[in-house]
């Protein structure tokens, strides 16, 4: 053999070398590009004010006369069926039905397993949680998820009570802890009591059973996950959010503890949930611990920043006259307009990026 030919062989033995390393190099970060992909979950957490979802069915332990068939509002089958499908079509265009919604104004669980049924039209499968609350119109709160996408495997009722007021009765609280994407979260869903008489003690009565709570599981763990939704019947500048609930509005200003109220920036700029003498109010909040911030350099599941949204389609609002752009409701009165809610639903959305 040439000198020539054994140059060119040793060349093209080097290339090849260098193609191989090239193609090891290509192909591990494609594996690596192709693994971040897969692994990349996302995730939808709602919450929606149904509006005095009532079965059609006597329970002389509540206060649903008006919700009967011979009632002041006529709630027989056709409306509450007709109410039934207004919620499971919204609740189903949520970025095509929340993993985990929390609800309020529901009369017990036949009502919510309805409704379920009703959501599977739409293709959307929820298991639920619920306990009844010890509220004299009877209405409670409850939890509905995505059973593919979060296993509860603890919940309580958190009473809210009041020592010198023996009468007082509102909705628990329900607190229902879970895995999501392999990571532990704690979800409180809330229904406080309303603006009707006064009552903000009231509210600052639940916003101190709901921190004791808070800092018991940061006791625990100062890192935990925690998402807190409902109605709240204050705005997010309201003292039983931020001085009693220790929920502020720029991560910024987050001391130790306190917790980041999502909904902020957005009442901020004058958008809200439900209008009341031709302003928004923000009432339906999702408020979150520092442990789902990005900020903080622990792994799994993280709020995406600036996510939060009022959900609204234009069917949901008044289209003409004095309430023109109002939440289109079930009732004005005992009026059946055939609406969907006075309040329109809020979400927030997760991520986690986990490498295999």
């Amino acid at each position: 053999m040439s000198i020539l030919a054994v140059a060119n062989q040793k060349i093209l033995c080097k290339m090849t070398k260098t193609l191989h390393i090239f193609l090891l190099v290509f192909i591990g970060y494609f594996c690596v590009a192709q693994s971040e992909n897969q692994d990349s979950f996302k995730s939808t957490v709602a919450f929606y004010n149904l509006e005095n979802l009532f079965d059609t069915i006597d329970d002389p332990n509540i206060r649903d006369e008006e919700f009967l068939p011979g009632g002041d509002k006529q709630w027989g089958r056709e409306r509450y069926f007709k109410k039934l499908g207004n919620m499971a079509s919204i609740i189903a265009s949520v970025n095509g039905g929340p993993d985990v919604l929390g609800v309020c104004e529901i009369e017990n669980r036949a009502v919510m397993e309805h409704l379920a049924i009703v959501l599977r039209r739409y293709g959307v499968n929820y298991n639920l949680v619920h306990f009844d609350s010890p509220d004299g119109r009877g209405i409670d709160v409850a939890l509905m998820y995505n059973p593919q996408k979060f296993t509860p495997f603890y919940t309580e009722q958190l009473a809210v009570v009041d020592s010198e007021d023996p009468d007082f009765k509102t909705r628990d609280i329900l607190y229902v802890k879970g895995l999501m994407d392999n990571d532990t979260l704690h979800f409180f869903v809330n229904h406080w009591p309303s603006r009707r008489g006064g009552k903000e003690d009231k509210r600052i009565l639940a916003a101190k059973v709901l921190r004791a709570k808070v800092v018991e599981l940061q006791d625990e763990n100062p890192q935990a996950k925690i998402i807190i939704m409902g109605d709240f019947n204050d705005d997010p500048y309201n003292k039983s959010i931020t001085e009693y609930l220790l929920a502020e509005g720029k991560k910024e200003k987050l001391d130790d503890g306190e917790l980041f109220n999502t909904s902020f920036a957005t009442h901020k700029k004058g958008y809200g949930t439900l209008k009341y003498r031709g302003a928004w109010n923000l009432f339906d909040q999702i408020i979150i611990s520092q442990g789902l911030l990005e900020s903080n350099n622990a792994e799994g599941l993280k709020y995406i920043d600036e996510s939060f949204r009022v959900y609204v389609q234009e069917k949901m609002l008044v289209q003409e006259g004095d309430y023109a752009g109002y939440p289109l409701r079930s009732f004005v009165g005992d009026r059946f307009d055939g609406g969907y809610s006075d309040h329109l639903p809020t979400y927030i959305i997760l991520k986690s990026n986990t490498v295999n």
